[in-house]
């Protein structure tokens, strides 16, 4: 196989792999009001830093990529008065440590 079409197989496999990679991103979203204590990602809000620094379980206004379509499905344990707690794909006002 000449050097040209070595290159130009190689080419296309690099691009193969970054479209998927760019697809496997795009099927992800940020969920708020699921993320564990210490294990929400990055730029969470006010009571965070970045990643890992959620100080409560559930804290609204922390957040963990999910699969895209399914952040408000997520089954999650009911809140303290027993109201049900949902994700939601913007940061929420409630469990926030004071």
């Amino acid at each position: 196989m000449s050097n040209t079409l070595k290159l130009a197989a190689f080419a296309g496999a690099v691009a193969t792999a970054m479209a998927g990679s760019v697809a496997h991103a795009e099927a992800k979203e940020k969920c708020y009001g699921v993320a564990m204590a210490g294990e929400n990602g990055c730029a969470a809000g006010p009571g965070t830093t970045c990643a890992g620094t959620s100080k409560v379980d559930y804290q609204g206004n922390a957040w963990s990529l999910v699969d895209a379509g399914t952040c408000m499905s997520i089954e999650l344990p009911a809140m303290a008065d027993d109201s049900e707690r949902k994700g939601a794909l913007e940061p929420l006002t409630r469990d926030i440590p004071s």
